[in-house]
């Protein structure tokens, strides 16, 4: 086990660089598992963190350890632990007062980590946790999706599209996408059925009647799924405002859920006039969930996009790369390039 554990935080919200600094390596508890981290992957989240956009949700103190999601190998056990122990190979995504899988070393609670999957690089690992547990939390709980039924996934060439489209074509869904007009094949062979080329067309006229749409950009494009959605269909939403009903089961204080029904007024009008429900979903970490997905993609049935892997001391590059909005899939970080050629 190295001895260095080299962490990158922030010192306050919208720091325009991260920093790499060397920090002890963190303790387990009784019920957690200490993981050397092979590979760690960038998501829109973290960029939404560090420049504080998520400081009314979550509250973090500085300075603020960076990532969200990993793979690596397990080091040590807490006395609790029964799934795991030293040598295992593992992913997951850390709950929120745990954050920072941009590390060396990272502690988790084993609830919320699952076994590698067998036919996966550790970067190609990385690359799920997060996508594909919101994914398939918005498409099965949210949406409670079957067979037959009519999404819309906007971005489908992103790190959540590419997962999503997969697994709603597995439950059965006649799916929709938007794209731009590099990624129309690509999304096609991804399985989708109907490909709206943004920069061509618009959705919001070539569509309509869906029983659902997964929004993972907010903006206009949030506003226009409204005029696809089909009455008493449902919109999720990523990316767009929280409404009061999150922030209440969320256990926000009510004058945050005040706050909240103010700012997603537009929003919550624009359903009430197309007869449609309205969410805002954040994910939640699930290591038996995770193992579910891990078996999907040990039956080959879910397959990670990676568009690019940078090394550890290129992770301002990485995280700069993803505020272009242009990745195909998702941006993956090599913590540790020795242990990633291991199997």
């Amino acid at each position: 086990m190295k001895k260095q554990n080299l962490v990158a935080e922030i010192n306050q919200y919208g720091q325009s660089e991260v920093n790499l600094v060397e920090r002890a390596i963190p303790e387990v508890q009784n019920n957690d598992v200490l993981v050397e981290v092979v590979a760690a992957s960038v998501n829109p989240v973290d960029l939404k963190i560090i420049e504080g956009k998520l400081k009314l949700i979550l509250k973090y103190k500085m300075p603020l350890k960076v990532g969200s999601d990993f793979s690596g190998k397990v080091v040590k056990v807490g006395s609790n632990v029964k799934n795991y122990q030293v040598g295992d190979y593992v992913y997951g995504r850390v709950q929120k007062d745990r954050m920072g899988t941009f590390t060396n070393y990272l502690v988790v609670n084993e609830g919320d980590l699952a076994l590698k999957p067998q036919n996966l690089t550790f970067e190609e690992a990385a690359s799920l946790p997060l996508v594909a547990l919101t994914s398939y939390q918005v498409l099965h709980e949210a949406m409670q999706i079957k067979p037959g039924d009519r999404v819309l996934i906007q971005a489908g060439s992103g790190g959540i599209g590419t997962v999503a489209i997969q697994l709603a074509k597995l439950a059965g869904a006649e799916v929709a996408t938007t794209t731009s007009t590099k990624n129309v094949a690509f999304v096609k062979e991804l399985g989708v059925d109907h490909v709206i080329d943004y920069r061509k067309e618009n959705f919001a006229e070539k569509l309509k009647d869906y029983d659902y749409v997964f929004d993972t950009l907010g903006g206009q494009n949030l506003e226009n799924a409204f005029k696809v959605v089909k009455p008493g269909g449902k919109v999720v939403t990523i990316s767009g405002i929280p409404d009061a009903k999150f922030a209440r089961s969320y256990g926000l204080p009510r004058w945050k859920q005040a706050l909240f029904a103010i700012a997603s007024h537009k929003i919550t009008k624009l359903a009430r006039q197309a007869k449609a429900d309205y969410s805002f979903w954040f994910m939640r970490p699930d290591g038996k969930m995770l193992a579910q997905i891990t078996q999907l993609v040990e039956e080959n049935k879910l397959k990670p996009i990676i568009d690019s892997t940078f090394i550890f001391n290129q992770t301002q590059a990485a995280l700069d790369y993803s505020r272009k909005g242009h990745a195909r899939g998702k941006i993956v970080i090599d913590i540790n390039q020795d242990l990633s050629k291991e199997k």
